[in-house]
């Protein structure tokens, strides 16, 4: 069986953006959903706007998100409109906040937790996704990449709660934690499912702190950025930043990897390859 191709550039660039998205071959085509992290208000680390203009100006696309499920200023659409206005989304793109009117509802097939996952219901209005994610850390699921970006961050914010309840939105904050791994991959093999060969990934290995965009009071980066990352594959895009920080010679990696590892994180990734979202194995291409 071909191993999936995941390529790669040292270069951290806007141009390197549109070409890391190029490079993939695959043209998203029609109305093309860009999803992104806009970044909580207070956060330093998230990327911003001005670097992913030439790679959202590519698939003229527009760019997503949902509102959040916990305390901070994107947990009403009237907040989330404000920190997208404050962080210069409104000023560059189009913008929609995909759950701002409700929620819809997609079936999860051959799931570990859950069985269906809430995503905004703008979703339905797009034909393609293009998804750029920040690779770093996270308090929670050790490492936020593609597939935290496609599930917890798709998901309505009703959806958020459900995920990390692992199908009990009440649980929210008590849930096993390895369940609540495991319905974050069910939840982005449910988005997979639902643009199947209309989905296109790119990681961005910057700004590294242990903390995700999603903390107001983040961490300050810890290792030496590394790149960019892209595949259509977003369990080998993922696995392959893993590989990358547990190989870089940079003393600062033991601080990321601690955060990974006391979560458990790399399980999101196993269980993702398990109900076959994607594959672990890979072949790195550099472009550089």
């Amino acid at each position: 069986m071909e191993k999936a191709k995941v390529y790669f550039t040292k270069e951290l660039t806007p141009e390197a953006m549109e070409r890391m998205y190029r490079v993939l071959g695959n043209g998203l085509s029609g109305k093309t959903a860009v999803k992104v992290h806009s970044g909580e208000m207070g956060n330093q680390n998230f990327i911003r706007p001005d670097f992913m203009k030439k790679v959202i100006e590519a698939v003229n696309g527009t760019v997503v998100e949902c509102n959040t499920a916990y305390e901070g200023k994107r947990n009403t659409t009237k907040e989330h409109w404000e920190t997208m206005k404050a962080h210069g989304w409104t000023e560059h793109f189009r913008v929609d906040i995909m759950d701002e009117d409700g929620e819809l509802e997609l079936p999860v097939e051959g799931g570990k937790q859950i069985s269906v996952n809430y995503v905004g219901t703008n979703l339905q209005n797009y034909d393609s996704i293009l998804v750029l994610s920040h690779f770093k850390g996270h308090p929670m699921g050790g490492f936020g990449g593609a597939l935290k970006n496609i599930s917890i961050g798709i998901a309505s914010s009703h959806g958020k709660a459900h995920i990390h309840g692992a199908g009990h939105p009440e649980a929210m904050w008590t849930a096993d934690h390895n369940s609540f791994l495991e319905a974050m991959a069910d939840a982005a093999k449910s988005i997979v499912a639902y643009r199947k060969n209309h989905i296109a990934f790119l990681n961005v290995m910057c700004n590294m702190s242990v903390d995700c965009d999603c903390c107001a009071v983040a961490e300050d980066p810890k290792m030496a950025d590394i790149g960019i990352l892209s595949s259509l594959d977003p369990v080998a895009l993922d696995q392959a930043c893993l590989d990358l920080v547990y190989s870089s010679e940079d003393p600062g990696k033991k601080d990321l990897i601690e955060r990974i590892e006391s979560r458990n994180g790399v399980h999101t990734v196993e269980a993702a390859a398990e109900i076959g979202v994607g594959s672990r194995e890979y072949e790195l291409i550099c472009i550089d």
